[in-house]
């Protein structure tokens, strides 16, 4: 396997700095694809061994491009995750000027981001969309647009000076990024994971969600990511896409996928890995939930009422 990992390029993305903050990452090959799709698909074809891409921001939610693009085509499975705050600065050409500027670009996800301040600063600069934020840097210095959205860090990078830096309507935002390779067994349960799937339901029917929802629920499985997302059969047609606490060798977090599989059309799953915002000492679980060692006790129960045992 190429030891190599493909990312949401070109060099200077907040991808690439985040990514960077994985220790193996200093162990690999890190290759720049022009777009989301590219990158995965690097992997699918076996050119990179995993592909490093943003997959939720805490302004917008999910981020539409990723989540489709693992619906979608051969399995891939989440390994890792990482968190990285996220600030914008306004990168220009050398000698522009605020009154200048009269086209603007950044990636789809930056522009909720810095809504509030483009209406504020720049309402009548027009926005054009970039395949990421350093893409609309480098297209800034080539002279296509006048100003980009994008991490300070890449101004050097693009020949390009921070006009503006700080640039944020939400205080605190940030962009989840996870590692994405082929299927495998997952690594072993840390003490504070997210398992995630996507879910297909068998028809359109009154409660449909609630029945899928309550296989978490009435296990005490928290949800940290609903999102539904159109599976391209007609409208009306969704998938759902879902980060549920917990580790797939869990057995609330089997039982439910179990019992997801049992009344979904499909189930497609994701990956369990460590979560990047708490660490294991600190998940704390509810004391109406049910261990692992009860769960088991409660097979163990049924298993000898069903051998005259009990």
């Amino acid at each position: 396997m190429p030891a190599s990992y493909a990312y949401l390029g070109p060099e200077g993305t907040f991808t690439e700095v985040a990514l960077r903050t994985l220790p193996e990452a200093a162990t690999r090959e890190l290759i720049p694809y022009v777009s989301v799709q590219s990158a995965l698909d690097a992997v699918r074809s076996g050119e990179a061994e995993a592909a490093f891409v943003p997959i939720e921001n805490s302004v917008e939610g999910g981020i539409t491009t990723t989540l489709d693009e693992l619906v979608a085509g051969a399995p891939l499975m989440i390994y890792r995750e990482v968190l990285l705050s996220i600030t914008f600065a306004l990168l220009v050409r050398p000698g522009t000027e605020l009154t200048d500027i009269k086209t603007v670009s950044a990636h789809p996800a930056a522009q909720p981001q810095v809504r509030n301040w483009l209406k504020n600063n720049l309402p009548d600069a027009h926005w054009e969309s970039a395949a990421s934020n350093a893409d609309a840097a480098r297209l800034v210095h080539e002279g296509q647009y006048d100003a980009a959205f994008a991490g300070e860090f890449a101004a050097a990078r693009y020949g390009l000076k921070a006009l503006e830096t700080e640039i944020h309507d939400a205080e605190n935002a940030q962009t989840r990024f996870v590692l994405v390779g082929r299927p495998a067994r997952p690594a072993a349960p840390s003490g504070a994971d997210k398992t995630s799937v996507v879910l297909w339901q068998r028809d359109d029917h009154p409660g449909g969600l609630r029945d899928l929802l309550g296989e978490f629920a009435t296990r005490g499985i928290n949800l940290m990511l609903l999102q539904s997302r159109p599976t391209g059969a007609g409208i009306g047609n969704y998938c759902f896409c879902i980060d549920a606490e917990g580790h797939i060798s869990d057995r609330r977090v089997a039982e439910a996928l179990m019992g997801l599989k049992r009344i979904c059309l499909q189930v497609r799953f994701l990956g369990s890995y460590p979560r990047a915002d708490v660490r294991p000492g600190d998940v704390q679980p509810p004391s109406s939930w049910a261990s692992d060692e009860e769960f088991a006790s409660a097979a163990d129960w049924v298993a000898r009422c069903q051998d005259g045992r009990f």
